[in-house]
C-alpha cells in the first residue's frame, strides 16, 4: 500500500492541510530529507539559519513540512512553531555517536511541552547509508524511547542522500496523523 493510497484512505476534507514539524540537531539531516519529500535537487545544502517550509500536494492534502534549524542558538525559537502540530518528526544523525546525549536531551524537552502534548512522534535514524552509522534499534534503546507511553512513536532508519526508508517512515506518518480540531 503506498502513500497516495493511504492519504486517499484519511482524507477527510478536501484540501486537508497537515502540518509536519521536522527538527533535530544541526547537521542530522532535516534540510535534505526535505528535499527528498518535495522531489528536489539536494546536492546543494547549506545549513538552515532559520526555516525553510515546503507544501507538499497529495491526494487531496495539503502537507506543511516545516524545517526548522538545529544549531543550538536557534533551538530556543523552536517553541514558536510547535501550535496545530499535527505530526513531529525528529531527525538524528544515526553516525554521531558523540551526540547522542544532546539529542537526547533536546528530544527530552521536546516531548514535555505542553503544545506537542500527545502529537505523534517520528524519529528518523538518518544517515543509515554511513558505515558508522548505529541501527535504528540500538539507537531508539539508547534513547530510552520504550518509555514514552504518552503518545505515538515510530524510528524509521533511512538516509536522506539514497531516500532510503523515508518513504517507510512517511507511511506511518500518513497512518498516525491526528488531525486538530477546526
Amino acid at each position: 500500500m503506498g502513500l497516495l493510497s493511504i492519504l486517499r484512505r484519511l482524507k477527510q476534507t478536501p484540501e486537508q492541510e497537515v502540518r509536519l514539524l521536522l527538527l533535530g540537531l544541526d547537521n542530522a539531516g532535516k534540510t535534505t530529507l526535505l528535499k527528498q519529500l518535495a522531489a528536489e535537487d539536494i546536492s546543494h545544502i547549506t545549513p538552515t539559519q532559520g526555516f525553510n517550509i515546503k507544501s507538499v500536494q497529495s491526494s487531496g492534502f495539503k502537507l506543511n513540512v516545516w524545517d526548522i534549524g538545529g544549531q543550538r542558538k536557534i533551538r530556543p525559537y523552536w517553541r514558536n512553531y510547535f501550535e496545530n502540530t499535527d505530526v513531529l518528526i525528529y531527525v538524528i544523525d544515526s553516525s554521531d555517536r558523540k551526540r547522542f546525549e544532546e539529542t537526547s536531551l533536546e528530544l527530552a524537552e521536546l516531548l514535555e511541552e505542553e503544545k506537542l502534548a500527545a502529537v505523534p512522534l517520528l524519529i528518523f535514524a538518518n544517515k543509515q547509508d554511513l558505515m558508522t552509522a548505529t541501527p535504528a534499534s540500538e539507537l531508539a534503546e539508547s534513547l530510552n524511547l520504550h518509555t514514552i507511553r504518552d503518545r505515538m512513536w515510530q524510528v524509521q532508519a533511512c538516509s536522506g542522500v539514497t531516500a532510503e526508508g523515508v518513504q517507510d517512515g512517511m507511511t506511518w506518518v500518513c497512518r498516525n496523523i491526528r488531525f486538530r480540531k477546526k
